[in-house]
């Protein structure tokens, strides 16, 4: 089995708890992808246009910083990259992650919760800061409640 991580970021701590199950499920690490500054509940409203969520959503250019840069890539085979779908995409803070590291010959496997969209075009716009010499697969949401067996069976396609 390769060298396996789970990356993920979680504003609510949906995508943690079943990032961390996954993790579990596959003998995985994680790493948890946190800002330098956390989201507040107001900065969450999608439906304030001025919330802090919504003008990065607004901006592709934005790159939110990251509390830390001590996730080992370099250690890892695969990551599986999971995060929140906001406006049918990743949030900007998953391009600060991937431009942050060296992802090269690293096979990268998405999953997002989503509180009702599917992944839209986020593989797409995803694909420009993984690098070239990254793999990016679309994996799946994972919204609902997954037995550490399911888990295990999905994630061991990618190892």
């Amino acid at each position: 089995m390769k060298k396996t991580l789970v990356a993920y970021f979680s504003a609510s701590g949906r995508t943690a708890s079943i990032a961390k199950k996954l993790a579990e499920a596959i003998g995985a690490d994680a790493y948890e992808i946190k800002p330098l500054h956390p989201y507040t509940r107001a900065d969450l409203d999608w439906t304030n246009g001025r919330s802090r969520s919504s003008v990065e959503m607004k901006d592709k250019a934005f790159r939110p910083q990251l509390a830390d840069a001590s996730a080992r890539i370099s250690d890892y085979d695969v990551i599986f990259l999971g995060f929140p779908i906001w406006w049918y995409v990743a949030p900007t803070i998953i391009n600060t992650f991937l431009e942050s590291y060296d992802f090269s010959g690293k096979k990268i496997v998405l999953f997002a919760t989503s509180g009702g969209s599917g992944f839209g075009r986020t593989r797409e716009e995803l694909c420009a800061s993984s690098g070239n010499g990254a793999t990016l697969v679309e994996g799946k949401l994972l919204n609902g409640n997954y037995s550490t067996e399911q888990l295990k069976s999905w994630g061991e396609k990618f190892c």
